[in-house]
Parts: C-alpha cells; sequence; structure tokens
C-alpha cells in the first residue's frame, strides 16, 4: 500500500508565500513515494490540531506542519497523545521558526525545506515536553518577559520579525516583578524569587542560539533556567551575557537539567502565565515532563551539531548492523 502525506499548511504564513509554492511542494513528497494531499487552516480554533489528529488517526505516514511555530505547536499538539504518531516534515513560513532553525531545515525557501524528505540520512526521534495535558517543541516559559509574546501585534511579527521582540522586551524590563516560587526539578528544589523560568527542549529561543548553548534535542532532558534578578540593571546585564553565551555560570540564575518539573506560585494573589511554543497555555501551578524521543521529526542531520543528538535513528541502525555483524563473526567461527 503506498504511503500517504497530508500537507498542513496555515495560508496567512510568512506573507502568504506557501500559496505560491504548494504544487511545487505537494510534488517533491510525490516524488518521495508519498500519495500527497494538503489542508489549508482556517481562523477556526485548533483548526491545524484537529486535522493533525484526524489524518493521524486514518493513518497517513506523514504530516507536513508547514507555517509558523504556531501551526507546528498545534499539529505537535493533535498528534502527541496518540499510540500511533505519523512521521513530521516541517516547512517553515512564520517569524521566529525556532524550531526549524534548531533542525537547521532552511527557513527562507519551502522548496528546499520540503526538499530534505528526499535524503537518505533525514529522521531521528526528538524529545517534546508536556505541560497539563497541552505538549511543546521548544520552549515553555513564564514570567513577566514572556508576556511580550502576548503583546506583539501579529503584523508588527510578520513586518519586523525579531526587531519587534527585542522593541517590545525593552519596553517591559521596566515592569520585571519577580514573584515568590516553590520550583521542584528531578530531585531538586528552589523556593525563592523569580522573575523568568525557562524550560528549553532546543537552542533556540526566540532565535537567539546562545542563550541554551548545550541543549540536546533527543536525551529527555529539559534545560531550565530560571532568573531571580529583578533590578533594571541586572536583567539588561544578564540579557547581554545571555546573548553572548556567558551567563551560565552567573549567580543571578539557577541553569539545570531536568526531566520533571513543577512550578508553584507561593502566593495566591501571584499570576504566572505559561507560554508554550509562543502560545499562551495556562497558568500556574502546573507540571512539565520530557518526553524522551516522543516523535520522529524530518531535519538536516547533515548540520546539526553532533552534540544535540544522543542517537539518531541512522546511527543506532548502523550499530545494531555492526553487532549484528560481529555476532556473525563468532558463530561462524565457533562452528569451524
Amino acid at each position: 500500500m503506498r504511503k500517504r502525506a497530508r500537507v498542513i499548511y496555515n495560508p496567512t504564513s510568512g506573507r502568504e508565500a506557501l500559496r505560491n509554492d504548494l504544487v511545487d511542494i505537494l510534488s517533491i513528497y510525490e516524488q518521495a513515494g508519498y500519495e500527497t494531499s494538503a489542508f489549508a487552516t482556517t481562523p477556526a480554533p485548533n483548526s491545524a490540531k484537529n486535522e493533525a489528529r484526524r489524518a493521524a488517526e486514518e493513518g497517513f505516514d506523514l504530516i507536513v506542519a508547514a507555517g509558523g511555530d504556531g501551526t507546528l505547536n498545534e499539529v505537535v499538539n493533535g498528534i502527541a497523545g496518540l499510540e500511533h504518531r505519523p512521521t513530521m516534515a516541517i516547512i517553515p513560513a512564520g517569524t521566529t521558526n525556532d524550531y526549524a532553525r534548531a533542525l537547521r531545515i532552511p527557513r527562507d525557501d519551502p522548496i528546499a525545506a520540503a526538499k530534505l524528505i528526499l535524503r537518505k540520512n533525514k529522521k531521528f526521534k526528538i524529545d517534546i515536553g508536556q505541560a497539563g495535558d497541552n505538549y511543546f517543541m521548544n520552549i515553555a516559559a513564564g514570567g513577566t518577559l514572556t508576556e511580550l509574546t502576548y503583546d506583539v501585534p501579529s503584523q508588527m511579527k510578520s513586518l519586523f520579525g525579531y526587531a519587534a521582540y527585542l522593541a517590545k522586551g525593552a519596553e517591559l524590563l521596566p515592569r520585571v516583578k519577580p514573584v515568590d516560587v516553590d520550583i521542584k526539578y528531578d530531585d531538586q528544589e528552589y523556593r525563592g524569587k523569580a522573575s523568568t523560568i525557562f524550560l528549553a527542549l532546543t537552542n533556540s529561543v526566540g532565535g537567539f542560539e546562545q542563550i541554551v548553548p548545550d541543549a540536546s534535542l533527543d536525551d529527555g532532558k529539559f534545560t531550565m533556567i530560571i532568573v531571580k534578578k529583578s533590578s533594571l540593571i541586572d536583567m539588561m546585564s544578564l540579557m547581554a551575557k545571555a546573548l553572548q553565551g556567558k551567563h551560565i555560570g552567573d549567580p543571578g540564575i539557577i541553569y539545570a537539567k531536568a526531566t520533571d518539573v513543577e512550578v508553584t506560585p507561593l502566593n495566591k494573589d501571584d499570576r504566572i502565565m505559561i507560554n508554550l511554543d509562543g502560545e499562551y497555555g495556562g497558568d500556574a501551578p502546573m507540571k512539565f515532563h520530557d518526553l524522551k524521543q516522543h516523535l520522529e521529526v524530518i531535519a538536516n542531520l547533515d548540520e546539526i551539531p553532533d552534540d544535540a543528538i544522543t542517537e539518531s535513528a541512522d546511527f543506532k541502525r548502523v550499530e545494531k548492523d555492526f553487532v549484528e555483524g560481529i555476532d556473525k563473526i563468532n558463530s561462524e567461527d565457533k562452528k569451524k
């Protein structure tokens, strides 16, 4: 039976560029051996999520998320909780495209992104995060600085990209307010003030790759950053360090690896809004869990740094073939 692929695309992402390339994109997946069809998302809530779930439940082999980080997050939420989870491909067409950046998928050329499916070394299994009943691929965050994502108008994001976030971040800095929190992570705990909490699955946060320089895509661990500092001068200094990757040893933060994290505000009047991949995901208290190697994705494996992947699918295959080869040689020697 021929394999099937479903391209779920946002017709308004990336200044509507996807529409012009859709026929060529479908042709590429057909060339790769998939009977391919497309679905255009609508403004209705959970449009991409519902279609991804439907396609997965109907047995599709590949789901292509074509759009921005919001479309990608919806597709992940559509399939992550299912027993049958199709392989996922990504065609970025948004503003920051954090996850595509981490997977080294071309972000300015939808055709080149689609053509990754034609490579031999292209699949591996990645971690995703679970936050309550929701899932995320890149980052969960809470605190004042993360609220800028909600405040930047979508038109401004499309026109100015990172500059829109930086401008809003600079505006919010004087209003940063730490709250008293209890954060349990694996067998450790932090009780004290925090202005921002990050749980990252990749090294790309808002387009910046030095904030989590040692992130692994498949090791079963979040990289957790708790920002304790709160004064304007301290925050500006810390942000400058973070952009250069020099913040890890700063006494104003906690930088740790963890599989399970629970965030609870200690004061009932303090609200901590949780941001999942750029979208509002509820309020703390909230529990987070790293689902190790939960989804199989198409990526540009030739360009992903070796330390960002613990074991690719191809590495496991080569390792298995090697072990079986040795066993065969030993078996033949014993027969002699």
